[in-house]
């Protein structure tokens, strides 16, 4: 082994949500001196987009060395990777910590171990990481160490002697932890003289050179002029540069084994780039490619319609745009007879949804509108055939149909024991099923539920947080499809039915919901010179309905006096105007109400 590798540490931190990981960070980049004191103060310097900043979540993983000087007066250089936290990120998550030896696991001093917490530590432990405890946030007047240090040890089961003491916000106890990592977390392993073999765990798009791909070497080097070959497409390039990763791109000509940073190959669009997929040299090829590499499937699905038909240009070029940075979006082109041409996209989860919605409209300054999301179902037909389904105009005859299956995750909740009724509750509400209940401590319970994903979709976490007071943490995983009694719930205004509105929904929860949206279009539907009934219908079936009542003109006014009759002919020839009218009647629903219920659609059960 080189003496380089020696001095190289490659490590990442895990964490919950808003544990401080991104901010711990920036201590590390500040105590390295990567930032002069001239420059401007920027928090979360690792995370790029103002969305992230604004959120304080971390969505794309990012790379820094950081040269640091330890006590034994050597030069060490630690490649750290930062990760997101949230589960829809997951997978990224799971490359980044493969591309490490080491991991630091942040727990906030304030709110202790939580579900995200576990659900990291044992994803580091499959890939057999070293993982160095660290309580964060030690400044707080909250802070409960002792309670921390407890749940590290009965919850974690690891060594609290590991354990490390500090505030990425003040700085104290970040010098202790830089020793730490370079006395327990091992130097790579890997050796120059074998054949290159690399993991891709994350890429850009740079708008002047193509994909930047961010690599670790697990064995070989990689020079300038180097002839690549991707595992999973075969694809080869040249490299036209490679460098490692300092706050910007540092082109050093050269990477060795144990090394983390970036190559430019000319590589066009950054869907040809596979998180997790395995790099070699096309004159050399590796045996066998690193493990884990999977291909990233969306569980989400969604309909995007700008609210102005002559921006659908634009709303192309912006999708396009996203595109080159975010890999995992998937888009087809798509179109409705209420809402015009549009795309429908796939997404990772809820918060993937909401990232791309917030990018498009500040990004390029466009109104959009989102379709209600839904997942995507397997349906087998009564012929045996089975097909998979995401948008409701698909979904074929329930006469066809033999039977339907959604998919179902594995929720885990850690909560005080004190709002274990209401969150059993509300999982029951949700269709789920207690597969564990687990006590952690005296104070705090871990709750296993599996229940279906369309019902996590809307609002749950939300909910969740509500009726626990914020206490309660949350992470799944998908365990594979079950069979559900499934429907396509229609929304029909004036006997016509309107495609944008269409759901796939759970049999007993149809009429609720079909209930919502047509309160919700009695809203914001104008009024017409006739009666406009809004109904929920389940094939021929209405289970719900709304009357949008006529304006109505007064006829009779210019009669005073005289005969009833008179009155009664008037009022006979405005029904029988206001008939024909009604048969001929075209009724325009503003984007405004398809807003509306969407918004309320993603507001109830």
């Amino acid at each position: 082994m080189k003496e380089e590798a020696r001095l190289t540490r490659n490590f990442c931190i895990i964490a919950h949500i808003d544990h401080g990981k991104s901010t711990l960070a920036d201590r590390f980049i500040d105590m390295a001196k990567l930032v002069t004191k001239r420059g401007p103060a920027v928090d979360q310097m690792l995370d790029s987009m103002d969305i992230e900043r604004e959120r304080g979540i971390t969505i794309k993983s990012q790379a820094v060395s950081i040269p640091y000087t330890a006590r034994d007066g050597k030069t060490y250089t630690l490649n750290l990777v930062d990760t997101p936290g949230h589960v829809d990120f997951s997978y990224e998550v799971s490359r980044a910590i493969g591309s490490c030896e080491g991991a630091l696991l942040l727990v906030d001093a304030a709110q202790g171990v939580e579900a995200q917490t576990l659900a990291n530590m044992y994803m580091a432990m499959e890939l057999d990481l070293e993982i160095l405890p660290v309580i964060n946030k030690i400044d707080l007047p909250s802070a409960d160490i002792e309670s921390c240090l407890h749940q590290i040890d009965h919850d974690l089961g690891l060594d609290t002697d590991l354990v490390s003491l500090v505030s990425a916000k003040t700085g104290v106890g970040v010098d202790g932890l830089f020793e730490s990592i370079i006395e327990h977390i091992p130097p790579p392993s890997g050796k120059d003289s074998d054949p290159l073999r690399a993991l891709i765990f994350d890429s850009h798009y740079d708008a002047y050179r193509g994909v930047v791909v961010h690599f670790r070497i697990f064995d070989g080097m990689i020079h300038k002029g180097d002839e690549i070959q991707l595992f999973s497409t075969k694809a080869k390039y040249f490299v036209e540069e490679v460098g490692t990763f300092k706050l910007g791109l540092n082109n050093t000509g050269e990477l060795h084994a144990g090394d983390v940073g970036y190559f430019i190959a000319g590589i066009k669009t950054i869907q040809d780039i596979r998180v997790g997929d395995t790099v070699t040299l096309a004159s050399r090829l590796c045996q066998s490619p690193l493990p884990g590499f999977k291909e990233v499937k969306p569980v989400v699905f969604s309909s995007i319609y700008p609210v102005d038909s002559n921006d659908y240009e634009e709303l192309l070029a912006a999708i396009d745009r996203l595109k080159l940075n975010d890999a995992s979006l998937v888009y087809e082109k798509d179109s409705s007879a209420a809402l015009g041409f549009g795309f429908r996209c796939g997404f990772l989860g809820m918060l993937h949804l909401e990232v791309v919605q917030e990018r498009i409209e500040r990004e390029f300054d466009l109104s959009i509108v989102f379709t209600s999301p839904s997942v995507r179902y397997q349906v087998t037909l009564r012929n045996g055939e089975l097909i998979f389904i995401d948008n409701p105009l698909e979904y074929p005859d329930p006469m066809k149909v033999d039977h339907a299956e959604e998919p179902y995750i594995q929720a885990q909740i850690i909560t005080p024991s004190t709002y274990v009724g209401n969150i059993m509750n509300l999982c029951l509400e949700k269709r789920g099923v207690q597969v564990g209940f687990n006590h952690l401590d005296e104070k705090r319970v871990e709750l296993i539920y599996e229940m279906p994903l369309a019902e996590v979709l809307f609002e749950f976490y939300d909910r969740l947080k509500s009726v626990s007071r914020g206490y309660a943490s949350f992470d799944y995983h998908l365990i594979g499809y079950r069979r559900t009694d499934l429907v396509r719930l229609d929304i029909l205004v004036n006997g016509e039915p309107v495609d944008a509105l269409s759901q796939l929904v759970f049999r007993d929860n149809a009429a609720f919901r079909a209930r919502k949206v047509c309160q919700s279009l009695k809203e914001e539907i104008p009024r017409q010179m006739f009666k406009i009934p809004i109904q929920g219908a389940i094939g021929g079936s209405v289970i719900a309905r709304e009357t949008i009542n006529a304006m109505r003109k007064d006829v009779t006014a210019k009669c005073y006096g005289g005969d009833i009759s008179r009155k009664r002919k008037l009022l006979e020839k405005q029904k029988e105007g206001k008939k024909r009218m009604k048969m001929v009647g075209n009724v325009e629903i503003p984007q405004q109400a398809f807003l509306a219920v969407l918004k309320t659609d993603s507001d109830s059960k």
